[in-house]
């Protein structure tokens, strides 16, 4: 069966698609709950208008026998409905989950402030509305229209006094949604807003108390936390008034509806036992409004939580499996790159053209501000306001699919990340750990004969975002990460900036042999030690490219530059160069 057109918007919604047979069974199933509802109704007015009246105690054991049969038949209804939706919100958690993890990390590293996290709450909140109660509410709504038919067979003023609660019910619950639906969105940003903050003060809790800047940090805090307090608080005390007004409503319409089956009683128009069964009969038309107003909060969470979710998906889709490229040879090429970022007013990279080719080890110089770690990000694919074409073998990078290409790549940045697991889980990038690429690559980084010094050796955990090593060792580890299984391309952001001499020269061993394995590599640094490795060099400054070209022809020229500087400016000659 084709899948209509409203269910491709995105995968969430195509998703759902699939379960339409579980709806179809849920549906079926509060159909035989719902019409078997009407059985104590029918029970009651058996007995009140014909046991009472007959006395026949085998008329009233026959029917009581009969209700019970029709109320075990209503249970297996209410439960059969229960376990397809558990089974049908496990099955959408195991569909979406893959597709939701991967769309949550490519937002938050395209910096729209999705958070990964919020992500899976979302799809929580939606897989526990689907297989709580208040889905119910809007299986069972659609037979309140059947309860009044029967409320109009008792008596037609019945039946329009249950159309009037409806519609009070109904107005309600449209009030609750218009008023509801900001205030509750409103507090949910500003309780996330105060949870982010302190979530990221908690990362540097060690600068925080050797500093002495707790105290400040708290105050900013609180001032974060009592605004989200302030929003909740607005936003729960409306929706209490519309849960009051609720309670109110459904307990004047026990009252005043018992109030009018005892006037129609006492005018001869209706039985005692019409009028009792007409009382249950309006509360079980009205209560699926009823709750749709008690849970109106869960609903606005689970639909918000829905569109956040099928904005995720839709701006995030899974790539094309059936795309499959061959392994790139680490050719790299930069048309008219320019790079921003949010809340400047200048581009952080402009006008960038460059090519480097395979094998090549390109050394980037400048000063500090100048764009080289945007330059590293642009080269991996992973800045997200990159104008120009950035080409990986003559394709843009980012139509490559990430986990196809991460192991042909490698990335140490400045701020090396470790994850809480073994030596050789890391060096291995979680993956499935070979030992002889894991040896290989921390004999390359000089990190072999340490890592033997460890308790474990390569079995050694090193804590949360490897705590328990020092900088240089951490960095080394980062290295080791970078070169695992000889990728093709390497991108190295300052990797001798914690090392001593020693780490140093392994360093240059490992460009060296990364080289002779016929690898590209880009290196940033501050640190003339490296040069010697470099085959060409780029200079930035400004966001702009200042020299570029063979190693010797660039050092010659920012020597000249130099020395032009010193002895005053010149009147004639080739461009200048400043000097790092």
């Amino acid at each position: 069966m084709k899948t209509p057109a409203f269910f491709q918007r995105s995968e969430l919604t195509a998703t759902l698609w699939t379960f339409r047979h579980e709806f179809l069974m849920v549906g079926f199933f509060s159909m035989v709950a719902n019409v078997l509802m009407l059985s104590p109704t029918l029970y009651m007015l058996q007995v009140y208008d014909r046991v009472m009246a007959s006395q026949s105690e085998l008329t009233l054991l026959a029917m009581s026998l009969l209700t019970l049969a029709l109320f075990g038949v209503m249970a297996f209804a209410e439960w059969m409905r229960s376990r397809v939706l558990v089974r049908a919100g496990v099955r959408l958690d195991n569909r979406l989950g893959t597709q939701v993890f991967n769309a949550s990390f490519e937002a938050h590293l395209s910096q729209t402030g999705a958070s990964p996290a919020r992500a899976f709450s979302d799809l929580i909140q939606v897989r526990q509305f689907l297989t709580g109660n208040g889905i119910f509410a809007f299986f069972d709504a659609p037979w309140a229209p059947i309860y009044m038919a029967v409320l109009f067979m008792l008596h037609p003023w019945l039946g329009i006094m249950g159309v009037v609660f409806a519609l009070l019910q109904s107005a309600l619950a449209w009030f609750g949604h218009r008023h509801t639906l900001a205030p509750s969105e409103a507090a949910s940003a500003a309780s996330a807003d105060a949870s982010n903050f302190l979530q990221s003060k908690l990362r540097n809790a060690e600068i925080i108390e050797s500093m002495g800047m707790l105290g400040n940090l708290r105050q900013r805090w609180a001032t974060r936390h009592a605004a989200s307090l302030e929003q909740a608080s607005s936003a729960q005390a409306l929706t209490h008034r519309v849960v009051a007004w609720s309670k109110f409503i459904r307990y004047t319409q026990q009252s005043l509806s018992l109030a009018a089956g005892a006037l129609l009683v006492i005018d001869g128009q209706l039985s005692p036992g019409g009028m009792i069964a007409a009382n249950v009969l309006m509360t079980r038309a009205l209560s699926p409004i009823d709750m749709i107003v008690s849970g109106w909060r869960g609903f606005i969470a689970a639909g918000a939580a829905f569109g956040r979710l099928e904005k995720l998906l839709i701006g995030f889709p899974t790539r094309d499996a059936a795309l499959s490229r061959t392994a790139p040879k680490g050719q790299i090429d930069l048309r008219d790159v320019s790079a921003s970022a949010t809340g400047r007013t200048s581009p952080i990279l402009s006008d960038i053209n460059l090519s480097i080719g395979v094998g090549t080890v390109l050394v980037v110089l400048g000063p500090s501000g100048s764009g080289k770690s945007t330059l590293a990000r642009v080269l991996m694919g992973i800045w997200p306001q990159v104008t120009g074409e950035v080409l990986l073998d003559g394709l843009p990078v980012g139509s490559w699919d990430r986990v196809e290409l991460g192991p042909h790549l490698g990335y140490l940045p400045q701020d090396i990340e470790l994850f809480e697991g073994t030596l050789a889980e890391n060096i291995a990038r979680f993956g499935e750990l070979d030992s002889a690429q894991v040896i290989e690559a921390a004999r390359s980084a000089g990190l072999h004969d340490v890592i033997l010094r460890f308790p474990k050796g390569y079995d050694t955990p090193i804590g949360e975002a490897g705590a328990l090593l020092s900088g240089g060792q951490r960095q080394r580890i980062g290295l080791a990460r970078a070169i695992y299984g000889n990728p093709a391309l390497i991108v190295l952001d300052e990797p001798n900036a914690n090392l001593d001499e020693a780490g140093e020269a392994a360093l240059v061993k490992t460009v060296q042999d990364v080289k002779a394995k016929g690898k590209t590599v880009v290196l940033i640094t501050h640190r003339p030690g490296i040069l010697a490795v470099a085959d060409r060099l780029l200079l930035l400054r400004d966001g702009r490219i200042q020299a570029e070209g063979p190693r010797d022809e660039v050092l010659a020229g920012l020597q000249a530059a130099a020395n032009q500087a010193r002895s005053g400016p010149a009147t004639t000659g080739a461009p200048q160069v400043a000097p790092v």
